[in-house]
């Protein structure tokens, strides 16, 4: 297929919660940097009863309450792109007037799809029917894909028989954060990591995913979901892909992404021994009091909001390394965090009490700073009669003082940027989704078969007591 820039852009849920705080800020930032086509139109719909120029009071008001100031050069420009169609995805009738309001691209047509995951079929059958899902139109899947597997290919094959894969693009935001495309940086244009990072030279790698918010507005979908699905499924498995895949022969979709579902396919099943689920009940967080999460929710719930796994990769590369996963709501601080643990020094040369050695370690945080240290063993200066002394010390990159030029970018920038352009390298396969599902259905499955109830935790720790054991009785202690 032909790659092409799409001169239109179709905003499906351009009236909810993602759409002000992510999709029309970055677009307007994208606009006022110049990387937008001049040329392109942007199409709204949903199911609010709004022309165009309501539509377009309601994204200025989204774009002054979520993009700073000093990013919203030129928005009157953007604003008078926008244009809005009413739409009822239930209704078949009405995608022959939101067709009529798009046109037919001259050069292409890209579609962000973000609403219910039960609208997702007939909003697909609709874009078909109206000829919305030409040879020149591409499609992007925000999240949730399914709960499990099975669901996960009745969406899939719903959008399969409209759109062939080449112009499917599934959205994992992770991918479009600043320091997770660092990882292939990090790995893939320094020498001196490729050489190491394998089981001869790796103990462990760490992976935390932490938030201090509760349910907030996502009530309904969080309670049938779960921390499990809701996070592990798809951020923290596509950040252990990035960090176990091989080298890919090309930084291109294709390269990266047979390399991603290389590692998926290697997870190695997870015994329930190997998991720890919690919930939070009633604590503080920052000096705040806060509801546990049945309160919050207003009834009893057995759902998760606490998980840490110890999985494997049984692979060459990985074979004997634990990966241990750990994602939360209510912890003590908001962090998503990549550990990897070098193995000891095999022999210290250095004599006397002070010379304590400390294994070198790589901590590559994601949010909400952006930045990698490396901790190296030194000798601390000054005399000492016990020997030499030693201790860690970081070296430390902060990407907003590295870079200090360019602005911290909302991470749908990227995304928004690629399904524009056509390209999929920064969105996830359904292979990768499949594979991701099947592994995840089998813990679940073992907790049912196992009749595990999640442990309880208090809001602002650091989740049940049984997760520290999980890495404690290896040896190992979370990084915190």
């Amino acid at each position: 297929m032909t790659k092409f820039t799409s001169d239109r852009l179709l905003l499906f849920g351009a009236t909810g919660d993602l759409s002000r705080r992510m999709l029309l800020p970055s677009l307007c930032a994208l606009d006022a940097e110049g990387l937008l086509d001049p040329k392109i139109e942007i199409i709204a719909t949903a199911r609010s009863d709004l022309d165009d120029q309501g539509f377009r009071n309601f994204a200025r008001e989204s774009l002054e309450q979520f993009l700073p100031a000093n990013r919203r050069g030129g928005m009157a420009t953007f604003l008078n792109r926008l244009r809005y169609q009413p739409l009822d995805a239930n209704q078949p009738e009405g995608f022959e007037a939101l067709a009529s309001k798009v046109g037919t691209p001259q050069e292409g047509l890209s579609i962000f799809l973000s609403t219910a995951p039960s609208l997702f079929e007939p909003t697909i059958r609709g874009l078909a029917q109206s000829g919305l899902a030409g040879e020149r139109v591409r499609i992007g899947l925000e999240k949730p894909l399914g709960i499990d597997l099975a669901s996960s290919k009745v969406i899939n094959d719903a959008v399969s028989a409209a759109f062939p894969e080449e112009r499917i693009y599934r959205i994992d935001h992770y991918l479009g954060k600043e320091t997770v495309q660092n990882l292939l940086a990090l790995r893939f244009a320094n020498l001196m990591f490729e050489p190491l990072w394998n089981a001869a030279h790796i103990d462990h790698v760490q992976i935390t995913v932490s938030e201090t918010v509760g349910l907030e507005s996502r009530v309904g979908y969080y309670d049938d979901s779960g921390a499990l699905r809701d996070m592990v499924q798809n951020h923290m498995l596509q950040l252990l892909a990035l960090v176990a895949m091989e080298p890919p022969v090309s930084y291109d979709a294709t390269n990266v992404r047979d390399e991603k579902v290389k590692v998926l396919r290697s997870l190695r099943p997870v015994k329930t021994g190997e998991t720890v689920t919690g919930q939070y009940r009633a604590g503080a967080i920052g000096g705040q009091a806060v509801p546990g999460y049945d309160d919050e929710l207003g009834k009893d719930s057995d759902t998760e909001t606490f998980v840490a796994i110890k999985a494997h990769i049984d692979n060459w590369r990985w074979q004997g390394v634990p990966f241990y996963l750990r994602t939360g709501k209510r912890l003590p601080r908001r962090t998503t965090e990549i550990i990897v643990q070098f193995r000891p020094v095999p022999h210290s040369i250095f004599p006397g009490r002070s010379a304590k050695m400390a294994p070198n370690r790589l901590v590559i945080g994601i949010q909400p700073s952006e930045n990698i240290t490396l901790s190296l063993m030194a000798k601390v200066p000054g005399l000492d009669r016990d020997g030499v002394a030693l201790r860690a010390i970081p070296l430390e990159i902060s990407m907003a003082d590295a870079f200090a030029g360019p602005q911290r970018r909302i991470a749908y920038e990227r995304l928004l940027l690629d399904l524009i352009e056509g390209d999929q390298t920064l969105f996830v396969r359904r292979d990768e989704v499949e594979a991701q599902w099947e592994w995840i259905d089998a813990i679940r499955a073992g907790w049912e078969e196992q009749q595990l109830e999640p442990k309880t935790y208090t809001a602002g720790s650091w989740g049940p007591s049984a997760a520290i054991a999980l890495a404690e009785r290896d040896g190992v202690t979370w990084h915190e």
